[in-house]
């Protein structure tokens, strides 16, 4: 028994100690590998460096639903450029703001985020025949003419431009971008196949570029940019790394408190805090979530909410052996009566980091996140990983004496 037990406590902790190694320093094993979460984790704008731009709507009064369509066009965009590290949030009734890690020039970013990219096909008299919103597909091809974007419409198009080739045959249709002509072919016979081509492209990265606005949708009005401004990165990694030590220090801190104030339980908060930081670190990093300065702030904060969840629990176990039960009895009387204070104290943060994570923008939800997440993740580690490593310490029968526990006097009693 206590053999066994000696050994669940050791293999625990070896658990802890490879998989912090494959976090933190990543593993390869022939031709499998998982890569270090430095190698994955997203950086957020403050960490990184980057552009933000702060639209308004070209519109009196934009319902919110036209704000939802306008925002989820923006975040389309983004991820056809692969800007994934991105982020756009509502501000008010009629702002959207934009912020792209990693991107040096405002201006390349303001021109094909925040453009309408509205596509009509006009005839001779100004006549719409029909709009890029009827468009399904559009993409970029190189012919004998030059570049071009081939569009394929829906059903509604397709019948709508057969509609106007056949009556405009012979003329010419005009095709706009936001209201610019941009090629004005004559029409040589009736196309109702649901397919055109637009020509004029300088070059394939122009058809490209407008090839993915057009295929991103119509905005449902203009934005105007009232704010942009490029953000070196090297503001952001000081802030990091002062941010990063702060952690550090105040994470050993606390390990050295907990060990000088609960001795043996507190070495195994220690320990279970360490299963902490690997997963919740894994989580963030292994699941794209981008990390801020008021992220890592949400990490730090939610490292002392699994440590005071520890505390309430050992208070407990004190005093359960200040009324004379045996180690064993002591420490499941202790986490039982803790139980509902940890549940009290963690429900009531998870609600106001929900409460964050909806209402918050920008570096809030981040912060919310990391802290929602946190406070999860340290439930966990202190109702589990804590209480599988103590019992485990408990019944090797090695530390029988109760100071090791926080106690004031030796009992030699059966645990």
């Amino acid at each position: 028994m206590q053999n066994k037990s000696l050994a669940k406590f050791l293999i625990g902790c070896l658990v802890i100690a490879f998989a912090f190694y494959i976090v933190f320093f990543g593993l390869e094993i022939g031709t499998a590998s998982i890569p270090s979460v430095q190698k994955v984790i997203r950086y957020g704008l403050d960490l990184k460096g980057g552009v933000y731009i702060v639209y308004e709507a070209a519109k009196e009064n934009p319902t919110r639903r036209e704000m939802e369509s306008a925002l989820q066009l923006i975040r389309t965009r983004l991820d056809m450029r692969n800007f994934y590290d991105a982020t756009a949030t509502i501000q008010g009734s009629k702002r959207i703001r934009v912020e792209i890690p990693g991107v040096k020039d405002p201006d390349e970013a303001i021109q094909y985020i925040g453009r309408t990219a509205l596509i009509e096909f006009k005839g001779p008299s100004g006549d719409l025949i029909v709009s890029g919103r009827n468009v399904v597909d559009a993409y970029a091809q190189q012919t004998a003419s030059g570049y071009v974007v081939a569009l394929k419409f829906d059903k509604e198009g397709t019948k709508k431009f057969a509609e106007g080739t056949k009556k405009y045959l012979g003329q010419n249709i005009g095709i706009y971008l936001d209201g610019k002509l941009i090629s004005n072919p004559v029409v040589r016979s009736e196309i109702d196949n649901g397919e055109a081509v637009i020509e004029g492209m300088k070059d394939l990265e122009e058809a490209k570029t407008l090839a993915q606005q057009i295929k991103a949708g119509a905005l449902p009005f203009a934005l105007n940019v009232i704010e942009s401004k490029a953000i070196g990165p090297s503001l952001g990694n000081e802030a990091f790394k002062s941010t990063l030590k702060a952690g550090i220090i105040g994470i050993l801190l606390v390990f050295l408190f907990m060990i000088i104030f609960y001795r043996l339980p507190g070495l195994v908060a220690d320990i279970a805090l360490v299963a902490y930081i690997v997963i919740l670190v894994a989580i963030v990093g292994y699941a794209k979530i981008t990390l801020t300065l008021p992220g890592i702030a949400g990490i730090i904060l939610s490292a002392g909410m699994a440590v005071d969840a520890n505390i309430l629990i050992f208070a407990r176990l004190k005093e359960e052996l200040r009324s004379g039960k045996t180690l064993r009895a002591a420490m499941d009387a202790g986490f039982r009566r803790a139980l509902n204070a940890v549940i009290d104290s963690n429900v009531t943060t998870i609600i106001a980091g929900i409460v964050l994570l909806f209402l918050g923008t920008g570096p809030i939800k981040g912060f919310a996140w990391t802290l929602t997440i946190g406070i999860v993740v340290s439930f966990f580690t202190a109702i589990t990983v804590t209480r599988f490593l103590l019992t485990s310490i408990i019944n090797t029968g090695l530390f029988k004496d109760i100071r090791w526990y926080g106690g004031k006097k030796t009992r030699e009693e059966d645990v």
